[in-house]
């Protein structure tokens, strides 16, 4: 079972974000738009990569990608539901 704290380290390892610690990364915080992370669309692509390459989940409902990538408590939850 992986927790918050080891995804949030390969997030910010995977997409090269500098300038941040992943405990500036609050669980509930969005990882897209302005309030929270930041992220993009470019960086969602990456983000999948990262989390098929380091945990070997990948995401098959794409409708489902939204809540999923929403938060690093829901991307934990679903990375530890289906590994």
């Amino acid at each position: 079972m992986i927790t918050t704290d080891v995804l949030k380290e390969k997030i910010i390892e995977g997409l090269n974000l500098e300038d941040i610690e992943a405990s500036e990364i609050a669980d509930t915080d969005p990882l897209f738009g302005e309030d929270g992370l930041g992220l993009d669309s470019v960086d969602a692509i990456e983000l999948t990569l990262v989390v098929e390459k380091e945990f070997g989940v990948k995401v098959t409902n794409i409708a489902d990608a939204e809540t999923i990538f929403a938060t690093a408590a829901s991307l934990c939850d679903y990375i530890n539901a289906n590994k």
